[in-house]
């Protein structure tokens, strides 16, 4: 589909974004002692030393205006099968799903997730209708499991062998962020 260079709508623009396959996580924070949390797939890596990682959270959103209250995150990044949890946690309700919370670093993560985050929030940019939350990991957990992968608007599963080690070691956390020619 051709768009004018000019001119694109929302729809086009999200079709678009959603030919970038991602992995889904659910950010989650504590305030007045109860766990709240939201599904989110705007989620990225920033800095390994030190670490930082990213998340982009609608202005309009719950999770907005309880991080600056609480001033730090937990994220669980989703495993095959955790497709209820997403959609509980994007405002799509299921029905008899038990959520179950685990504690790390003091703050609430989704149990049977592939990996944990825990940040503080260093950082705070206003960009259109969203809020970029950088944060500071503080602890990180992981396990070699499979995850829930989102591509153009379904969840996917990532057909995997056992993982194995990557190719080039300086490389394993991310291919695409220091080469240069």
């Amino acid at each position: 589909m051709a768009i004018d260079e000019n001119f694109f709508d929302t729809r086009q623009f999200r079709d678009v974004l959603g030919r970038f396959a991602s992995g889904v996580t659910v950010i989650t924070t504590e305030h007045e002692g109860k766990p709240h949390g939201m599904t989110a797939n705007a989620f990225v890596s920033v800095s390994l030393d030190p670490p930082f990682v990213l998340v982009s959270i609608d202005n309009r959103a719950n999770m907005h205006r309880l991080l600056p209250l609480s001033g730090r995150y937990g994220i669980s990044i989703l495993a095959e099968g955790q497709e209820a949890l997403s959609n509980h946690f994007a405002a799509r309700p299921v029905a008899g799903l038990e959520v179950s919370f685990v504690h790390k670093h003091g703050m609430p993560v989704l149990k049977g997730a592939v990996a944990y985050l825990i940040c503080r929030v260093s950082e705070t940019h206003p960009v259109g209708d969203h809020t970029l939350y950088v944060g500071q990991v503080e602890f990180l957990e992981l396990w070699d499991s499979r995850p829930l992968v989102f591509y153009a608007g379904q969840y996917r599963y990532l057909d995997v062998e056992r993982l194995k080690q990557p190719q080039w070691p300086e490389d394993d956390f991310s291919l695409f962020s220091i080469g240069n020619f």
